[in-house]
């Protein structure tokens, strides 16, 4: 049976040094200049002895492959010792096949819409997306069956806005070496700092306008 790990026991495994754990999973990037290199790779990918047992999610872009790894279970969302020993496995087949890895390209997203009532719009985004409860948070988390847009997680708000409405902003995943960079870019575009006191797990921005995004890492959620 797997053992449920933290991100920071993934990031200190052995051979995992191009991966990196971020809200959905553990990522790495392979640079691949051509598409036969990137089928090449994940051929390779496929013959790894058990992978079925284990499959890792594949994003095939220009430019190169993305792998990600998760364990999901009615009650757990998040890394175990499969993971980790199935991601080992994944960088060896890639070294052998001469493919660079590149962390400094991963990032994922979140869609966080805010509401007084969770329950009462939870129906409404589960309809108009297609998405499920997630298994392990089903009063606060969606997400897409087929495992291909971002996830929608549902925050309490205190109060409604003074208009009556709710709220949305986004959260962008990033390594933690990369947020500071991250934060200081949107910055120098515009952008404002609204919250910052839960950094460096995250950052609260603002464009010109008043929408807001998150700068978010795994750093101090285990």
């Amino acid at each position: 049976m797997s053992k449920p790990i933290s991100a920071t026991q993934f990031h200190e495994s052995d051979g995992l040094e191009d991966w990196r754990v971020l809200a959905e999973g553990a990522l790495i990037f392979f640079r691949a200049d051509t598409f036969a290199e990137r089928a090449r790779l994940i051929q390779a990918i496929s013959e790894i002895p058990g992978i079925d047992e284990h499959p890792p999610a594949v994003d095939v872009r220009a430019g190169g492959v993305t792998v990600r790894l998760i364990s999901v279970t009615d009650e757990y969302f998040g890394m175990t010792d499969r993971d980790a020993e199935v991601a080992r496995q994944i960088s060896d087949v890639a070294h052998r096949a001469g493919v660079t890895a590149d962390p400094s390209a991963l990032q994922s997203w979140l869609i966080i819409p805010g509401a007084p009532d969770i329950a009462a719009v939870m129906p409404f985004w589960r309809a108009v997306l297609g998405y499920e409860p997630r298994p392990d948070s089903p009063a606060e988390d969606l997400v897409d069956p087929q495992d291909r847009g971002p996830g929608f997680w549902f925050e309490q708000m205190a109060q409604p806005r003074a208009d009556g409405g709710g709220a949305i902003h986004i959260a962008v995943w990033v390594p933690p070496e990369q947020a500071e960079a991250r934060v200081a870019a949107a910055l120098a575009a515009g952008g404002r700092v609204v919250r910052n006191d839960f950094a460096p797990t995250w950052w609260t921005l603002a464009d010109a306008a008043g929408n807001e995004a998150d700068i978010s890492t795994i750093t101090g959620r285990d």
